[in-house]
């Protein structure tokens, strides 16, 4: 098996992501990830740039198993590589390679440098061999390279024989732009490896005509040996090669060796969403490997496929790259995807039982009155065992009031809302009312809730509600629109985590209902005695 090389520039990248801001914190957590991974090469940014690369890099984190790079460009004209203070600054302690950009594109030499295409030339040579000499591994990124390339095809290829011939350990080819498909990015790398030999060529794409991935992969079938991306693709604009993506593909579908081995590769969910984590945002659940729906089955067709044998709707096992199957519950379920789901969550039925057509009946219903389960799961369990039997009654609701009050102080400014809720409860055989005050009337009667369980309950209160969705389901009905609450709750510190949904026209009690079901949930499957 070959080796294909992997080189992260998430943290210089990435770092360009409209809204993005990594910390020099964020950069040590990122980096130990992608050492664990298995990534060869992690550029950590460029110094001398900005602070946070140059906390970075006054400080680097050790890695096992990975080398930290730096970025940075060739020497500018008129100036010796030894006299250079921007390419001087790429030598730190501790950086084992370095990877400079320079201009490889006759147009931009001209036009955007203004100098002399031999003297680029001359920049890129004497820099690689400077670079040779104070590191271990010395790459030029050849940017624009497949436009130039187009445009003068001698003049692109001196430009990277330039950094070769000079002692670079890889010669990058940049699509910078974006703008390449895969049969130019082939013949393209394909031309290249005839100069050049495939394992010092590296491949870097941008992903503006959402081809990066593919573009990749094609480099690498036409000879290149290292791939360049970014995990989840973050980049400028429309981001870089998604690493997410392409390592699973070039280890299960074109069977290259790469420094992630098959046990490392059962991981790479669990970065993915560390990501995502660290950048507080939601992670894609349709990203492809990893993503929650990846391996997502809602047709009761396919779910009866795959029961079968997965390969029928799945191209790899989801336990390759971390992640697991998903039957999802909805008015377009059959009878396999409430049989599949059952045997997820341990509920043995059998499968001519009557009860099952009853429950499809009920969950088409209620998904007609706006109610969805797709994820929902835990909602859907709940609404399970209730029409299967044997659903525990933990408490039972009698009323709720909830009181809203706009305050302002004695200069006319309003003040910090206030809310109150009152419940009534039926709780182990008694009758209790508690009183909570929240900034919100979800948070009120959140509040209220659990302070008249707190007694019967203790668990509950490690319950931590982390998401809070409402849907306009009707809007032509204005203010009396029908609306679906949302509600993720996570149990305490830990990473499990559950959705319930409610539904009505009115937003509180549909609220209350996906409240409750989270309540439930949660003493249910901690096995508590009703």
């Amino acid at each position: 098996m070959e080796k294909v090389y992997l080189y992260d520039s998430t943290l210089r990248d990435g770092a360009q992501t409209h809204g993005v801001d990594f910390s020099a914190a964020d950069k040590v957590s990122i980096a130990k990830q992608l050492d664990r991974l298995g990534i060869d090469y992690i550029e950590g940014g460029w110094p001398g740039a900005n602070p946070t690369d140059d906390a970075f890099f006054k400080d680097l984190p050790s890695l096992p198993r990975s080398r930290i790079s730096a970025f940075g460009m060739t020497r500018r004209s008129g100036r010796s590589a030894e006299n250079d203070p921007g390419l001087q600054a790429l030598f730190q302690p501790g950086v084992r390679a370095v990877c400079m950009v320079g201009k490889s594109w006759d147009f931009q030499v001209e036009v955007a440098l203004g100098i002399a295409l031999d003297e680029n030339i001359r920049m890129i040579g004497e820099s690689v061999a400077h670079a040779r000499g104070r590191v271990e591994e010395a790459m030029f990124d050849a940017e624009h390279f497949f436009d130039g390339y187009l445009a003068n095809p001698a003049y692109a290829l001196a430009c990277v024989k330039a950094a070769y011939d000079n002692g670079a350990r890889w010669v990058v080819l940049c699509d910078t732009n974006g703008g390449m498909l895969p049969h130019q990015i082939g013949e393209i790398v394909g031309a290249v490896a005839k100069v050049i030999p495939g394992d010092h060529i590296g491949i870097h794409c941008h992903n503006d005509s959402d081809n990066a991935v593919g573009n990749s992969l094609a480099a690498v079938r036409a000879g290149a040996r290292q791939v360049q991306g970014t995990l989840n693709g973050l980049g400028e604009r429309c981001g870089n090669a998604n690493l997410i993506s392409i390592i699973p593909n070039l280890m299960l579908k074109m069977g290259f060796e790469t420094g992630v081995t098959l046990n490392d590769l059962t991981t790479l969910t669990h970065v993915s969403r560390m990501l995502d984590d660290r950048l507080n945002r939601a992670p894609n659940r349709h990203a492809p490997f990893v993503g929650d729906s990846a391996f997502a089955h809602k047709g009761g067709l396919h779910v009866s496929a795959i029961e079968k044998d997965p390969r029928c709707y799945e191209h790899i096992k989801p336990e390759l790259v971390g992640n697991r199957r998903h039957v999802v519950i909805s008015d377009q379920s059959g009878r396999s995807n409430v049989l599949a789901r059952f045997r997820e969550i341990g509920i043995e039925v059998e499968a001519d039982d009557p009860k099952i057509a009853r429950l499809l009946t009920e969950v088409k219903r209620k998904e007609y009155q706006g109610l969805s389960y797709d994820n929902a799961l835990a909602s859907f369990e709940i609404l399970a065992r209730r029409v299967l039997g044997g659903m525990p009654e933990y408490f039972r609701l009698q009323s709720f009031k909830i009181l809203d009050e706009r305050r302002y102080n004695a200069v006319g400014e309003e003040v910090t809302p206030l809310s109150e809720a009152i419940v009534k409860l039926h709780v182990k055989g008694r009758d209790v009312m508690t009183v909570a005050e929240g900034h919100g009337p979800v948070g009120a009667l959140d509040a209220a809730l659990r302070k008249a369980l707190a007694d019967a309950y203790p668990s509950l209160s490690k319950v931590q509600l982390v998401d809070y969705k409402v849907r306009i389901l009707t809007p032509e009905a204005g203010t009396a629109a029908v609306t679906r609450v949302m509600i993720e709750s996570k149990n305490g510190t830990g990473a499990e985590t559950w959705n319930t949904v409610g539904v009505s026209d009115n937003v509180i009690s549909a609220s209350y209902d996906a409240l409750q079901d989270s309540f439930i949930y949660k003493l249910m499957r901690d096995g508590v005695e009703p």
